[in-house]
C-alpha cells in the first residue's frame, strides 16, 4: 500500500515538472514592430495655384468657302500641311468669268464711244448756238445725252470691275498662316457660295488653351484682385502652367488673356483663355490640356506625401508617431498639389511626424512600429545598408 502511493506521488511530482517545463518552454514571442518609413510634416512658404481641365483652341480658325459658283477645278495643297496668308489653295473653273469680263470690257469700250459721240454733238450744238443757228432746246439735249453715255460708261466700268472681282473669286487663297485641314470636296465637283465648305485653316502659333471656373473659384479671385493681393487677369496677364494627357507637371507656360462677362447660368462656371506659344507644334486644337492658375500670394503651408494619405469612406487620414512609437491615426483635408506634395489645409501640426510608407503594416490605431526617418518627397527610399555586414549580423 506504501508503494502504491510512493508511486502516484513521483507520478504527479513528473507530471507538474513537465506541464511547468512545457509553460516555461511554449510561451508565444511578440513579433517585432514592423518597419515603415516616416517624415516629418514639410512646412514651407508656397504659392498655390488653382486646377482646371481646359481645351487647346486656335486663336482664329476659318472657314474656307466659295464665294462664285462653278465646279473645283484642283485642289493645290497637301492636306493638314502649313500654308500661308495669300498661298493658292483651290481654284474654279473660270472660263465663263474670263469671258464675262471681256464681255464688260467690250460693253465699256462702246459707252466711251458713245461718250465721245455725245461730246463732240455737245461741242457742235454750242458753237451753233453762239451763231444762232440753232435752239436753246437742242443744246440741252445735246448736254442731256452726254451726261446720260458718262453715266452708262461709269456703270459699264462697275460691271467690269464686278467681271473682275468674280474672276479672282475663282482662286481661293489662305486669308491667314496656318495649317489647313482635309479638302472637303474634290475637283470636278460643283460648288456654290456659302452652302459648299471646302477646308478650314486654323493658327498655330501662339495658341489658345481655354478652360472654366466655378462660381467659388471665380469669387475668390475677384476678392485677391479687390484686396490687392494681385490684379484681375481681365486687366493682367496673370501666369498659367500647362500639361498635356502625356505629360508630368507643367511644363508649359503661357499668360491670361480673356476672362467672360458673364457666368454661365446653366453651368455656374465663367470661360476663360490663356495664350501659350506653340514654335515647336506641341499643341493641337482640340487636345484635352491640364491648367494651373495662379489662386493666391506667398503663404505657409503644411504639406505631406500622397502616399502618407488612407481613406476611409469619405475621410481622408495619416498615421503619425506617438509615444513609444505607437501610431496615432488624424484625419485630415487636403488641398492643392505643390511641388509633388499636397497641401494639408487641416488636420496636422508642424511637428507631426508621419508614416509615408508602410500605412499597410498597420492593421489598428496604437500599433507600434520602427520608424525609419526618410525625406517627405522620398517615401518609397530604402533603409541605409548597414556599414559593417558582418558586425552588425554578429550583433544580432
Amino acid at each position: 500500500m506504501r508503494k502504491t502511493k510512493l508511486s502516484i506521488g513521483l507520478t504527479v511530482s513528473f507530471l507538474s515538472a513537465a506541464l511547468l517545463a512545457g509553460c516555461s518552454g511554449g510561451a508565444q514571442q511578440q513579433p517585432p514592430p514592423p518597419q515603415v518609413n516616416v517624415a516629418q510634416v514639410v512646412q514651407k512658404k508656397v504659392q498655390l495655384w488653382d486646377e482646371f481641365s481646359g481645351r487647346i483652341e486656335a486663336i482664329d480658325t476659318v472657314e474656307l468657302r466659295p464665294r462664285v459658283s462653278g465646279y473645283l477645278a484642283a485642289v493645290h495643297f497637301h492636306e493638314g500641311s502649313e500654308v500661308k496668308r495669300g498661298q493658292l489653295l483651290f481654284s474654279i473653273d473660270d472660263r465663263e468669268y474670263r469671258a464675262a469680263v471681256d464681255s464688260a470690257r467690250a460693253n465699256v469700250a462702246r459707252a466711251q464711244s458713245r461718250v465721245a459721240l455725245a461730246r463732240t454733238e455737245l461741242a457742235r450744238s454750242e458753237r451753233l448756238i453762239k451763231e444762232q443757228a440753232t435752239s436753246q432746246g437742242e443744246l440741252d439735249q445735246r448736254r442731256g445725252e452726254l451726261q446720260q453715255a458718262q453715266a452708262d460708261l461709269s456703270s459699264m466700268q462697275a460691271a467690269v470691275t464686278q467681271a473682275e472681282l468674280n474672276l479672282s473669286f475663282t482662286r481661293i487663297t489662305s486669308p491667314i498662316n496656318g495649317r489647313i485641314g482635309a479638302a472637303l470636296v474634290k475637283p470636278g465637283n460643283l460648288v456654290s457660295p456659302g452652302t459648299s465648305l471646302l477646308s478650314t485653316v486654323v493658327t498655330m502659333d501662339p495658341i489658345y488653351v481655354t478652360f472654366e471656373g466655378d462660381e467659388q473659384v471665380y469669387l475668390k479671385h475677384q476678392a485677391m484682385s479687390q484686396n490687392g493681393q494681385r490684379k484681375s487677369s481681365r486687366d493682367a496677364r496673370n501666369p498659367v502652367q500647362v500639361g498635356l494627357a502625356n505629360e508630368t507637371g507643367y511644363p508649359h507656360k503661357g499668360e491670361m488673356v480673356f476672362v467672360d462677362n458673364q457666368l454661365n447660368a446653366g453651368t455656374g462656371t465663367i470661360r476663360a483663355k490663356a495664350e501659350l506659344r506653340n514654335t515647336d507644334d506641341v499643341f493641337t486644337p482640340g487636345l484635352f490640356a491640364r491648367v494651373r492658375l495662379l489662386g493666391s500670394g506667398e503663404q505657409t503651408v503644411l504639406l505631406i506625401h500622397e502616399m502618407a494619405v488612407s481613406t476611409d469612406q469619405d475621410r481622408k487620414f495619416v498615421y503619425v508617431l506617438g509615444d513609444k512609437n505607437a501610431t496615432v491615426r488624424k484625419d485630415v483635408v487636403l488641398g492643392e498639389s505643390v511641388d509633388g506634395l499636397r497641401v494639408v489645409k487641416k488636420g496636422l501640426d508642424p511637428k507631426d511626424i508621419v508614416v509615408v510608407n508602410g500605412v499597410r503594416k498597420i492593421f489598428y490605431p496604437g500599433a507600434p512600429v520602427a520608424p525609419i526617418t526618410v525625406p517627405m518627397d522620398k517615401p518609397d527610399q530604402a533603409p541605409p545598408a548597414p556599414a559593417n555586414p558582418a558586425a552588425a549580423k554578429a550583433g544580432k
